[in-house]
C-alpha cells in the first residue's frame, strides 16, 4: 500500500504529541513491511509519518516540490529534512525552481498521483493560503484517492 501525507505545520506540542499517536496507531494497523510513504518531508506531519513508516520497516519516497524547498524549511528542520532524504528509496520532483504555494500545491498533486491513500492531519478548516492541507484534500477526493483524516478530538492549531 502506498500512503501520502499532508498537514497543518506548526502545531503545539500537545497537539503533536496526540497526533503522534494517531499517526503510529494508523500505521500499527498496516502491514508495515508492504507500506510505502510519499511524503514531501516538510517539518509536522509529512515528516512524522515518515519517520513511523521507516521505523516499522516500511519504505519511504520523497517528492521534492521545488529545487529551493529545503531552503525554505525551517534551519532546525534540514538535519531530518537530509536524514530523510538519505532513506528514501525514490525521490520525486516537480521540476520547479522556486518553493513558493505553487510549488507546494504541485508537488502536492505529483504525491496525490502516487498514492493508493491520503492521510490528512487536518483541522477541517479551509487553507490559509493556496496549496494548504484542505486544497490538498479537495484535490484528493477530486481524483477519487481516498482520504483519512487525523485530528485529535478538542485540538485546535
Amino acid at each position: 500500500m502506498r500512503i501520502g501525507i499532508t498537514g497543518h505545520r506548526g502545531l503545539s506540542s500537545e497537539v503533536e504529541r496526540r497526533v503522534r499517536l494517531e499517526l503510529a496507531a494508523l500505521v500499527a494497523s498496516l502491514e508495515a513491511a508492504d507500506l510505502v510513504v510519499v511524503s514531501c518531508i516538510a517539518d509536522g506531519p509529512d515528516t512524522w509519518l515518515a519517520q513511523e513508516v521507516l521505523a516499522r520497516g516500511g519504505r519511504l519516497e520523497v517528492v521534492v516540490p521545488a529545487e529551493s524547498y529545503r531552503e525554505g524549511l525551517p534551519l532546525s528542520h534540514h538535519a531530518e529534512y537530509d536524514e530523510l532524504m538519505r532513506r528514501a528509496v525514490d525521490v520525486h520532483a516537480t521540476g520547479l525552481r522556486h518553493s513558493d504555494s505553487h510549488a507546494h500545491m504541485a508537488g502536492s498533486e505529483l504525491m496525490v498521483g502516487l498514492v493508493d491513500r491520503l492521510v490528512a492531519v487536518w483541522d477541517g478548516e479551509p487553507a490559509r493560503g493556496y496549496g494548504g492541507t484542505a486544497d490538498v484534500v479537495a484535490y484528493a477526493e477530486r481524483n477519487g484517492v481516498p482520504t483519512q483524516v487525523v485530528w485529535p478530538d478538542g485540538a485546535s492549531r
